[in-house]
């Protein structure tokens, strides 16, 4: 049995493996280390882009893949039949959560603007809003999504949970056109599929109260970047983002000029420790896969 991974640093991370199991590693950005027609299973590189796809024509043999991130939105399209697709659901759960929770904080109490005046030496005191007696609505009610409910909730936050479905506790997402206007922040921290491609367009955000904050911890795509641009423009809403789209936002793009809009360069889960942290699923996949037991977070419906 045949494992590409994508790190030299993942082999010790992956702990004792099955006799039979050969591990080698293809970082996508020199050639084939042998032949991919021999690969049965796939751990390929971080944030993968529609290229780093394209070995998949040449593994003939390939019957799992298992990714490095929670999103599959590049790979749900294209893995042929006959072969499972895992995500790394809950591996970046704290670090994504924590960005979140640190945008908003930003956002609300104005950090970013201090920030900007800081550079000019400029003390004045400007007065800013607070999560603390406010209402987010948190749309993704996945291991990230409670994360961040549980930390708003322990700010003083009441907290809406909207998910696909509707469960004890949270919302279906058809429910969102009422749920919106009551919400000082909303919080976007769900996959991109067909069914969100563009969800956040002039009517969601228009639905949206006066002086509401947007925070995007989920994909670009997601969002109507020219929506988004007019109604901060207005100065009616305001904007965390850590991606965009396009994505990377391009120099001279007017978001980036906007005082209401706080941008990060999509780094929500970049931070030290990055690659064991990704790794901790891999191996105990790899010794399933051997085993012939059912492989754990297999992606269904982009999900």
């Amino acid at each position: 049995m045949k494992v590409w991974i994508a790190h030299e640093e993942g082999r010790e991370l992956l702990g004792p493996l099955p006799d039979g199991v050969d591990v080698e590693v293809y970082s996508g950005r020199d050639g084939y280390p042998s032949d991919p027609a021999g690969v049965d299973f796939w751990v390929p590189p971080f944030l993968a882009q529609s290229k780093v796809t394209a070995p998949l024509g040449d593994m003939t043999s390939l019957r799992a893949i298992q990714l490095l991130s929670a999103g599959a939105e590049v790979w749900a399209p294209v893995v042929p039949d006959g072969v499972t697709l895992c995500d790394a659901r809950g591996v970046h759960t704290g670090v994504t959560a924590e960005w979140t929770i640190g945008a908003i904080l930003a956002s609300m109490r104005g950090f970013d603007v201090f920030a900007r005046r800081q550079r000019h030496h400029e003390w004045r005191v400007r007065w800013q809003t607070t999560v603390c007696d406010k209402h987010a609505l948190i749309v993704g009610a996945g291991d990230i999504g409670e994360k961040v409910a549980e930390v708003l909730t322990a700010l003083g936050t009441t907290v809406t949970k909207v998910a696909r479905r509707a469960r004890p506790g949270v919302h279906a997402i058809d429910e969102l056109d009422a749920l919106l206007p009551e919400a000082d922040v909303v919080v976007l921290i769900l996959p991109l599929t067909d069914a969100t491609l563009g969800m956040v367009d002039a009517k969601f955000l228009a639905r949206m109260k006066d002086g509401a904050l947007l925070v995007n911890a989920a994909r670009g795509p997601i969002v109507d970047t020219d929506a988004l641009v007019a109604e901060v423009a207005s100065g009616r809403l305001r904007c965390a983002v850590d991606v965009v789209e396009p994505e990377p936002l391009p120099a001279g793009h007017p978001l980036w000029d906007l005082e209401g809009a706080l941008i990060t360069p999509h780094v929500g889960a970049s931070v030290d420790g990055m690659v064991p942290r990704a790794y901790r699923p891999v191996g105990p996949q790899i010794r399933r896969f051997a085993a012939g037991e059912p492989l754990e977070n297999v992606v269904s419906d982009g999900y």
